[in-house]
């Protein structure tokens, strides 16, 4: 039996790459019961757990099992979470304005959420050991519900969430215009577009930092890289999206938090076959 932990990304099969960003697996056999930081990344995710869910720690500070299947809609805030047993997971990585007819509601309702999939994803075979296979078992069942629902995109979204991406400053606009972007990023991403700049703001300090480490200056290194001004200002954001500081983090969090934080923007292998 393989002991070691493995991350691997998985790109979508084109019919489904407007909507879908990566797919990824994660298996740990052995995990340690350090309790696990997850930050905000801008992306809602489907979840399915092939070894033994994650428990998650509640706003009262009860830990509750996760459900075996899940959507996780956007994070405004982090949580935490903590293996019960041997982890083995697939997990569809949507675009940020990618999950809304996966949904089939507004994204809105699934903000700060994680959300029961059991139902949705019964029939689902992930073969225990084989990544690709599990990936491709999560992207047939997707492509089958994009033919028979007729996906689509707000193209005015999309392109917003594409100048985000691209770093691209904000265009100048009158309030209602402003107010009609608001509704419909509400709708299609489940936050507001100054939200998901500072999400993605946020994340960005990862990709920069190419392995996280307890150095104060190589995490300043790192955020004035993403675009903060200073220290402070990145530091506000740690403690709002992780609850901790950069140092901290980086003691603390090993497995799959780290695997996450360290691969979210790298670029992903050849499509699925």
């Amino acid at each position: 039996m393989n002991t070691e932990e493995r991350y691997a990304e998985f790109p979508p099969p084109p019919s489904l790459a407007p909507w879908v960003k990566v797919v990824w697996t994660y298996a740990c056999p052995e995990p340690s019961d350090t309790v696990q930081r997850i930050a905000p990344d801008g992306c809602p995710e489907l979840i399915l757990d092939v070894g033994s869910p994650y428990e998650e720690e509640g706003p009262n500070g009860v830990w509750r099992l996760q459900p075996p299947a899940l959507f996780a809609g956007q994070m405004t805030r982090p949580i935490a979470i903590r293996p019960v047993g041997p982890v083995e997971l697939v997990a569809v990585r949507f675009h940020p304005d990618g999950a809304r007819d996966w949904l089939g509601a507004s994204l809105s309702t699934a903000t700060d959420q994680r959300l029961t999939m059991v139902e949705r994803l019964r029939g689902v075979v992930a073969p225990v050991g084989d990544p690709e296979a599990q990936a491709r078992a999560m992207t047939d069942r997707l492509e089958a519900l994009r033919v028979e629902q007729g996906w689509s995109l707000d193209p005015t979204v999309r392109a917003e969430v594409e100048a985000m991406m691209a770093d691209d400053p904000a265009p100048d606009r009158s309030p209602s215009e402003q107010r009609a972007l608001q509704r419909r990023f509400l709708d299609r991403v489940g936050v507001s577009p100054r939200m998901l700049r500072s999400v993605m703001r946020f994340r960005r300090v990862f990709d920069h930092a190419l392995e996280p480490s307890d150095e104060s200056s190589g995490w300043l290194e790192a955020g004035l890289g993403a675009g903060y001004f200073d220290q402070p200002q990145m530091a506000r954001d740690f403690r709002r999206f992780l609850g901790c500081t950069a140092t901290e983090w980086a003691r603390e969090q090993v497995e799959l938090a780290r695997a996450i934080a360290s691969q979210t923007y790298k670029p992903a292998p050849p499509h699925l076959a």
